[in-house]
């Protein structure tokens, strides 16, 4: 395979690699990152408008009683688990842009079918359905995400799309307020669920026109661009995506790695005060003594909140790689004094510091993109690291389950021991981050020891030697490193992390 150097220098003889790079990476930006923000915003309003919904009407006029509603919350998980193995194993074997669309197509149908139902059944066979079809959709971000983008990169790219959850919330809130106020033909609910869903649905044509399948298909770039793309994620990214296929060994491995099992606990732990708030909230804020129109302008602020927090913590995590984990810590010390403040309300805590509690639980979603960009930045290999996202998304689905059940019917509006276990979960998933950080570092150390080489949690490892070397002569910029390293067939070889000379965990 030529080199880069020869391909670029070829293309344009006036272009350093410098110039080349940063109008290549934002050729890309500009093109993914909006698309996979506003689907993203979509997936958050067509799965928590039920949480606008039932103070719209949906609960009484679907006969809801007792646990039902928290059931109907919780449903949707159970979809998303059944598709979650099934959708992790075909993303990097499909076509990602056309599955992408065709699953926007059957999720946008889904969600403006819920306005048909009348009864519990068919809230429960639809929110199923909504699972399924949204099963897929974080697992295939954070693919495309690796795909394209350095281990510096990741972070703060994840937090951007992530935060369209956020910014959806805002917007779900304010179309719940301006459908709010409509009573003909149909029902507020009814129309919160059809406008949305049709939305959705429109919205896979546009995937389908202008989000690639791969750096190879990728028509907006030159073809000296997606050479230097592609040798840009074995250089600084973990390896090339395309023409692998499922290595069960590394499937073994990914379940023998510590570091699994810690990010899988924060994932569960974490979400479990996500799956109850997201379904509970605007009941929450309605006790706190306002109306259905004000809970839902409440959001907006908790959104913009929520939104922030995973912008800035993950630029942070981008711009220092040993803040990943205590970035973690510091946004579940939020959210346990937010939780701390709602929980002791029985004591009566005043309404204003009460809300100020709601507000500070909003930073708590901002783990979770952190955990994420952890396992596309310290995952080398498609087969582990597809593995690991689909266990993240069991854990994501586990969590999702529970919080809503917590939730109480017969302990409203106060709903004590749901935050009683809210505040112990994230008081745990902080132990646990402090606990990856200190096995991460000692894990570089004892490599650097045995390996006879001080490795870098911005590069790829060794890539044959030809990347240590160049790092020993001084050259540590990704796009320099892209010009001088001459890369081979076997560099493209898809192996784990484990197995890579001189690649170093973020922490």
């Amino acid at each position: 395979m030529a080199s880069t150097a020869r391909a670029i220098d070829g293309s344009n003889h006036d272009d350093n690699a410098q110039v080349i790079a940063s109008r290549t990476l934002r050729k890309v930006d500009m093109r993914l990152i909006p698309l996979l923000f506003i689907t993203y915003m979509f997936n958050f309003m067509d799965k928590t408008i039920l949480s606008s919904a039932s103070v719209f009407g949906l609960i009484d006029d679907t006969h809801l009683v007792g646990q039902q509603y928290s059931w109907v919350s919780s449903i949707f998980y159970f979809g998303y688990f059944f598709w979650e193995v099934p959708t992790n194993y075909l993303i990097p074997r499909l076509p990602v842009a056309k599955y992408m669309a065709a699953n926007t197509f059957f999720w946008g149908a889904v969600v403006a079918l819920t306005a048909a139902c009348v009864n519990y059944g068919g809230l429960l066979a639809v929110r199923f359905l909504l699972g399924i079809a949204e099963a897929t959709i974080t697992p295939a971000f954070m693919f495309i995400t690796t795909t394209w983008y350095t281990r510096d990169e990741i972070p703060f790219r994840t937090g951007i799309w992530f935060s369209g959850n956020s910014i959806g919330g805002l917007a779900a809130s304010l179309l719940a307020y301006g459908i709010g106020h409509i009573e003909h033909p149909l029902r507020p609910w009814m129309w919160m669920f059809i406008i949305l869903g049709v939305a959705t649905f429109l919205w896979g044509f546009v995937l389908l026109a202008f989000l690639p399948d791969s750096i190879s298909k990728a028509t907006f770039l030159t073809p000296q661009e997606r050479e230097f793309m592609a040798h840009r994620a074995v250089i600084a990214g973990t390896g090339r995506t395309e023409k692998t296929h499922w290595k069960w060994e590394q499937a073994v491995e990914c379940i023998q790695d510590p570091k699994t099992w810690h990010l899988f606990a924060i994932a569960i732990l974490t979400q479990i005060p996500n799956g109850g708030t997201q379904n509970f909230g605007n009941l929450v804020i309605k006790s706190f003594g306002f109306t259905s129109l004000e809970s839902t302008l409440i959001n907006i602020p908790s959104s913009v909140v929520s939104a922030s927090t995973i912008t800035i913590t993950g630029w942070m995590a981008g711009r220092y790689r040993q803040m990943n984990c205590i970035l973690i810590v510091g946004i579940v010390t939020l959210s346990i004094i937010g939780s701390a403040l709602i929980y002791a309300r029985a004591h009566h805590v005043p309404l204003g510091a009460q809300l100020f509690g709601y507000f500070l639980l909003a930073t708590g979603p901002g783990a979770l993109p952190l955990a994420m960009s952890l396992v596309q930045a310290n995952y080398r290999g498609v087969t582990k690291k597809m593995t690991m996202t689909a266990m993240m998304f069991v854990a994501y689905c586990a969590g999702n389950i529970a919080g809503p059940q917590l939730f109480r019917a017969s302990e409203a509006p106060t709903y004590q021991t749901s935050f009683r276990a809210i505040l112990i979960c994230y008081i745990i998933s902080g132990g646990l981050a402090v606990s990856l950080r200190v096995y991460l570092q000692f894990v570089n150390k004892r490599r650097d020891r045995e390996e006879g080489v001080q490795g870098n949690a911005g590069l790829s490892g060794a890539v044959g030697g030809k990347v240590v070397e160049e790092r020993r002569r001084g050259n540590n910029e990704v796009s320099d490193l892209v010009r001088s390293v001459d890369l081979r067939p076997e560099d493209y070889e898809d192996v784990t992390d484990w197995k890579t000379v001189g690649f170093r965990y973020r922490l």
